[in-house]
């Protein structure tokens, strides 16, 4: 520890001030104490303190407040650690949202008080601009602006929450959040999170714990996780989850945890279909391609280009690497239309009459009863379409084939079943 290292504590027990300026003395800080949010203010205009320890609750102003004027103003430029004997989960939230290193509940143990503010010393002093690479992705203005967005999240070492359609690339973007060098643990066994939540975060310390479809997780599960998020912090751990379904309304209808709604909710990102970022499509359909081999490129005629450049692709990149792989990987010959036609179809627009027609009390019902409808007809339709190949129908629904039967599952529809093999 280099000596003098300055933190200010701010709270307004005289007691706890005392206790804690003794206890950080006693490790070699300087410490300067403020009993209210006109005090601090006063300390942080003359000084500029590695760590501030600040209390939530106080007679002038909290202290979620004195964060926001710090970080309007420019001045939140160590990390802050918030105290509290009391705080919500929402306060909590909110506080980390603004920019707070972490959180410690009162009374607060010796040992947790100290290894706090020595990860919050480290992370002050290693601060850094991060830069990521979404190249995997595009290079599209709406692309630009999220990678902007992403630089912002981990630059405050936040969980992030990966939203989208499917198959949009999560995995490709939280790859790019990765720090080289360091674990990569994605959560493959939700059971796991309930079994043993702190083994996960140890075999990931110092490096990135992923979660795809956090919405696929049980409420047991998601409740294993909102504790898991809590704890990340004491392990270095970045916490990257995934979810091509809206958390919002399903936590709104009772089948999303609130809590841990409330956690992912304030650090979004959201990755853009395929159709609205159509400038990245000549790039990734030649990354794609190269990933089989270097000739397979020049295996795509211009006709073959632009068809795949004009496609609609609902399911997005997946659906796009899937496609690529069939017609590369069973044609050795120039790639022709009537290849790609042979797995997508007809690539131009159905007329209105061949689309299976909506009923006219569908417009009557609720959005959930509605929405549910919509996607049994989409669904029986491609059924029939596709002659009930269920390769086929997860390829032009752009889902996983697990993913499809549970939809199918979900929404009553027979299917036919695997059959098991040998």
């Amino acid at each position: 520890m280099i000596a003098p290292t300055e933190i200010l504590v701010v709270d307004d027990e005289v007691g706890i001030r005392e206790l804690l300026r003794e206890i950080l003395e006693d490790e070699g800080f300087v410490v300067r104490l403020a009993e209210n949010a006109a005090s601090a203010r006063e300390l942080r205009r003359l000084h500029t303190p590695s760590v501030v320890l600040l209390d939530i609750w106080m007679p002038d102003a909290d202290g979620v407040t004195l964060l926001k004027e710090w970080k309007a103003s420019g001045q939140l430029t160590m990390p802050v650690i918030m105290l509290s004997g009391h705080a919500t989960i929402e306060t909590a939230v909110e506080a980390t949202r603004i920019g707070a290193f972490d959180f410690l509940e009162k009374p607060i143990g010796l040992q947790k008080l100290l290894g706090t503010v020595q990860r919050a010393l480290k992370a002050g002093q290693t601060k850094r601009v991060y830069h990521v690479n979404l190249s995997e992705l595009g290079s599209s203005p709406v692309i630009t602006e999220l990678r902007t967005r992403l630089e912002t999240l981990i630059g405050e070492r936040r969980v992030v929450l990966l939203t989208g359609e499917v198959g949009v690339g999560f995995t490709e973007c939280a790859r790019a959040l990765h720090e080289p060098n360091t674990p990569w643990i994605t959560l493959e066994s939700g059971q796991r999170l309930i079994s043993n939540p702190l083994e996960i975060l140890e075999s990931a310390r110092d490096g990135t714990l992923y979660c795809a479809e956090v919405a696929h997780l049980t409420r047991s599960e998601q409740r294993s996780l909102a504790f898991m998020l809590g704890k990340c912090g004491l392990y270095g751990v970045r916490v990257i989850c995934a979810s091509s379904e809206p958390l919002g309304q399903l936590s709104g209808e009772g089948r999303f945890e609130p809590n841990l709604f409330a956690l992912l909710s304030s650090a979004t990102a959201v990755i853009p279909p395929l159709r609205a970022r159509r400038g990245d499509l000549p790039g990734l359909i030649e990354r794609c391609a190269l990933a089989f081999s270097a000739d397979a490129p020049a295996r795509l005629t211009p006709d073959v280009r632009q068809l795949l450049e004009a496609a609609p692709w609902p399911g997005n990149l997946i659906q796009l690497q899937s496609v690529l792989s069939s017609l590369l990987l069973s044609n050795n010959d120039d790639i022709t239309p009537e290849h790609l036609q042979a797995i997508l179809g007809d690539l131009r627009e159905s007329p209105a009459s061949e689309r299976p027609a909506l009923p006219p009390e569908f417009f009557e019902l609720p959005l959930r009863e509605a929405r549910e409808a919509f996607e049994r007809i989409y669904f029986e339709h491609l059924l029939g379409r596709e002659s009930s190949n269920m390769s086929r129908v997860a390829d032009k629904a752009g889902l996983e084939r697990t993913h499809l039967y549970r939809k199918l599952k979900q929404l009553n529809i027979r299917f036919p079943r695997r059959v098991p093999t040998e």
